[in-house]
């Protein structure tokens, strides 16, 4: 039985060789790959969603447009992926221009409806920047958003029921105000890099 890790690196091993070859044949497309950008066949998020905020409201991506959503998914209880990149990410929102930062909302979805209350995703993305809004819904609603987005998890027993981990995909993605896929952002970088980043795609 082939291992799940094995699975997810052959994929990414192969999606990385399509990016190279098509870097060759299209012009400029290798500097938006160095800067962190990276082109999809099939476009993310296009489903839409329907989720709780903090104060318990239901939200859509509907009432986001007009501006771009920068989108992450992860879980509170996370031990490393998801407080370094919202680290980064709040470090990137304050040195955009309040201009730039206006036509921007930067989401984080959880993938752990179980622990993961509006109230602790309140809590949470407010450690990190004001301005980064916590989603949360039932396990059907994310089931829909993690499909529509592409993105992988899985939950990863620990020594307690209440202790399990979540592998998950880590990618930023930038959705347009008219709602359509623009991006997705390597959230691998400095804060400067990726405010230089958002600059470049929201202007």
């Amino acid at each position: 039985m082939i291992n799940k890790s094995v699975k997810v690196a052959g994929a990414t091993a192969a999606l990385a060789i399509v990016l190279i070859m098509t870097a060759a044949l299209v012009p400029g497309l290798s500097d938006r790959i160095a800067q962190g950008v990276a082109l999809v066949a099939s476009s993310p998020g296009q489903g839409g969603f329907s989720l709780t905020d903090p104060a318990g409201k239901t939200v859509t991506d509907r009432d986001y447009r007009g501006r771009f959503m920068l989108v992450f998914f992860g879980y509170t209880f996370c031990p490393d992926v998801c407080p370094t990149t919202l680290t980064v990410l709040a470090g990137a929102l304050d040195r955009l221009a309040p201009a730039t930062a206006a036509k921007l909302v930067p989401i984080f979805i959880t993938l752990d409806p179980e622990r993961d209350s509006p109230a602790v995703m309140g809590q949470y993305t407010a450690a990190f920047s004001p301005a980064i809004v916590g989603l949360t819904g039932s396990a059907d609603d994310l089931a829909r958003v993690k499909q529509s987005y592409r993105v992988y998890s899985a939950r990863v027993p620990g020594s307690a029921p209440d202790l399990y981990t979540i592998d998950h995909s880590a990618l930023l993605y930038l959705i347009g105000p008219d709602g359509r896929f623009r991006a997705t952002l390597d959230p691998g970088h400095s804060a400067a890099e990726l405010a230089a980043a958002l600059t470049r795609a929201v202007e």
